[in-house]
């Protein structure tokens, strides 16, 4: 299997020479989900930038496709990958369908096509164009501009799609829904992403790799079942700290 990202002994610090990561390696395969997981602070969000060029190594390379991106025009990197964040950065004065077709948009694709392909990703991520197409972000719930915005990320059809913590703003209930429609997008469109979470559940349902970060350190990288049942320390600490709950309603 080719590796669709690949992390070279990144490092990134601060500008008072503060360590965000530590000589990252990491390699994603294509078609597969990564979920970079730790607590806040430990450079998940960091390294996940550097895929599209919003932050740039200090040492080591980010390999897109198996071509460093330090040589590739940032704007169209960005464009070629999607890219979905916690508050999913809807336009606010743009409809639903322009908001799914604005990178379309920019790439200069005539309105007809624009709105075929908005339409067919709210019908995939279930919201009926009929009815969400001419509505405001703010005439939507959370989960319901959630959806949005992965329709946007999936509208020019890119090979890599980067999460940054695309659920956690949500309900439980509605978080569920999302994770299971996201399992069943990916099923059907054969997507590589790296999602950034600190929620064990969520990396367990949708990653097929789990890759811990502490303090900008890679810890390790396991499928979820290694990681469950892993005997590092740290690792057990991250799984021994969800299942507190679990624990105490047994007693």
């Amino acid at each position: 299997m080719s590796a669709a990202l690949e992390f070279r002994s990144v490092s990134v610090f601060t500008a008072q020479e503060r360590p965000l990561l530590e000589g990252i390696s990491l390699t994603v395969d294509a078609g597969t989900t990564a979920i970079l997981l730790g607590r806040s602070g430990s450079g998940k969000t960091t390294l996940l930038r550097t895929v599209n060029a919003m932050i740039v190594p200090a040492q080591g390379e980010v390999l897109v496709n198996g071509t460093p991106n330090s040589g590739s025009d940032p704007i169209h990197l960005r464009r070629s990958i999607g890219y979905v964040i916690q508050e999913t950065g809807l336009f606010p004065h743009f409809t639903v369908e322009r908001n799914v077709g604005i990178v379309l948009e920019a790439a200069g694709r005539p309105r007809v096509q624009r709105i075929q392909r908005s339409h067919e990703l709210l019908d995939a991520v279930g919201l009926d164009p009929a009815v969400y197409a001419q509505r405001l972000p703010h005439q939507l719930s959370g989960g319901q501009r959630q959806r949005v915005g992965l329709a946007r990320a999936l509208a020019a059809d890119p090979s890599i799609l980067l999460m940054d913590e695309p659920f956690g703003a949500l309900d439980p209930l509605t978080r569920s829904e999302m994770q299971d429609m996201l399992r069943g997008l990916l099923g059907r469109f054969r997507k590589t992403v790296l999602l950034v979470t600190h929620d064990l559940n969520e990396a367990l349902y949708l990653g097929d790799r789990i890759a811990l970060l502490r303090e900008g350190k890679l810890i390790a990288t396991l499928t979820p079942a290694q990681f469950l049942a892993s005997d590092r320390p740290e690792i057990k600490s991250y799984v021994d700290a969800f299942q507190r709950g679990e624990q105490v309603a047994r007693r």
